[in-house]
This record gives C-alpha cells, sequence and structure tokens, in this order.
C-alpha cells in the first residue's frame, strides 16, 4: 500500500468516525428532546365557537396530538364524556376541551314535570339565569275591583330551570293582560312538581307580570310565610 492508499484508507476511517460522533450526537439530542417533552396523548380541540349552555356532540371537536406534560389534568381525553354535557360559558374556536368548560345538562327527576314560560328579558332574566340555576317565581296580580288591592305573590319557591331558550320578540295582543307588549322575552324551561307547575301555568295566564328571583349558590329559596303576599297597603 502506498503513501497514497494509506492517506485515502485514513481520510475514510475518519469520515467514517465523524459520521458515528454526528449520529451519536443526534441520538443523544433525541433522547434529550424525549425525556423533556416526553410520549404524546390525544386532546381535543374545537372546530368552532359554542354559544353557552348548548348541548355539546362529538362533532364539533377535533382530535389532535401534544406532549402528556403538556396537557393539563382537567383536559377530556375522551368524547364519551360529553355525554349528557353542556357549555358552561362561551367556548372559542381552536381552544382545547377541558372538564371546567362543561356540565350535566340539568334533567328531570321522578315526579317531576318540564314547564316552560315566556320571561320578560330585561326585568325576568336579565342574562343571569342559566340551565341549574335556582329561582323564586313571582307573579303580580292585579286587584278585582277597586276596592280590592294590586298583590305580588310568591307562586313558586326553589324552581330548577334546566333549560333557557333563544330571545324571541313579543307581539302585541289587545287580549293580553301583561304589560310585556313588543318586547323581548326568553322561553325559560322549569322541573317542577305537578302542584307548582299548576301554580305557574295558572300565573302564565292570570298574572299581569311574572318574574324570576336568582337564588344564590347555596342561598335558602324558602321565602316566610308571611311574606309570600305583598300588598302596597302594607308600606303605608
Amino acid at each position: 500500500m502506498n503513501a497514497r492508499q494509506r492517506r485515502g484508507v485514513i481520510l475514510l476511517v475518519l469520515s467514517v468516525l465523524c459520521a458515528l460522533g454526528a449520529f451519536a450526537g443526534v441520538l443523544s439530542v433525541i433522547r434529550d428532546v424525549n425525556s423533556k417533552v416526553g410520549p404524546e396523548v390525544e386532546a381535543y380541540e374545537l372546530k368552532t365557537d359554542i354559544a353557552p349552555y348548548k348541548e355539546l356532540e362529538p362533532g364539533q371537536f377535533k382530535k389532535v396530538e401534544m406532549p402528556e406534560r403538556w396537557l393539563s389534568d382537567n383536559a377530556v381525553t375522551d368524547l364519551r364524556e360529553l355525554r349528557g354535557k353542556i357549555a358552561v360559558t362561551q367556548l372559542r374556536k381552536g381552544s382545547l376541551l377541558q372538564n371546567d368548560m362543561i356540565v350535566k345538562r340539568p334533567r328531570l327527576e321522578p315526579g317531576q314535570q318540564e314547564i316552560a314560560i315566556m320571561i320578560d328579558a330585561a326585568t325576568g332574566v336579565a342574562g343571569k339565569i342559566t340551565p341549574g340555576s335556582t329561582v323564586n317565581i313571582y307573579a303580580t296580580f292585579k286587584a278585582e275591583d277597586e276596592k280590592g288591592s294590586d298583590q305580588s305573590k310568591v307562586i313558586v319557591e326553589g324552581a330548577k330551570v334546566i333549560d333557557v331558550g333563544k330571545l324571541t320578540a313579543l307581539d302585541a295582543d289587545p287580549d293580553d293582560r301583561s304589560r310585556r307588549r313588543n318586547a323581548e322575552a326568553v322561553p325559560i324551561t322549569f322541573a317542577l312538581d305537578t302542584k307548582d307547575t299548576q301554580r305557574v301555568a295558572y300565573a302564565e295566564s292570570f298574572a299581569s307580570h311574572v318574574r324570576l328571583a336568582l337564588v344564590g349558590q347555596g342561598g335558602d329559596a324558602d321565602v316566610p310565610r308571611g311574606d309570600r303576599t305583598y300588598t302596597l297597603d302594607e308600606d303605608k
């Protein structure tokens, strides 16, 4: 082997050694990245905006993969968790779905019935009453004659709201005793027992106004018996 051949062999060996060193370096970088990032897991991202209190469907989300260590503990990783759930707030496109964004849709209990009535959007709802809310239902009645007094009554205590519909314009009706004419109202659905359902139906038909009072979380919806009926004469 002459000098030129020896130099060629040496250069070839050096090239192989350099390649092995580079390969080892790449492997080291990959191992370092894997150790920092970890394995990937599946999560779900919103395809579009979702309005509050709307029932969720699997088609509204797309599957994404991301490092497990970057995924929050309350991220939804199984769309079966959506069954019977609604959005608790406005959900934005591109957001990662998490458990604190959704709640169970309120449902009827044994012995309860659904009843929906239109409630004035300005005075009765004000955007604060949502599915799952607890409210007291008040109704005001005109006096039957000039000798009588107008009255405000608590019709139902602790009514559970199970659905809030879309804002709807009310048409004028000359036979409607309510003054909620040409206004906007929202259909509110309650879960009530038979007696309370009858009370709400009566108030919807004959009261001048029906209003809702939101009961704070953990609050007591019971109204003392002496405070369930009010007339203006009591403040004179």
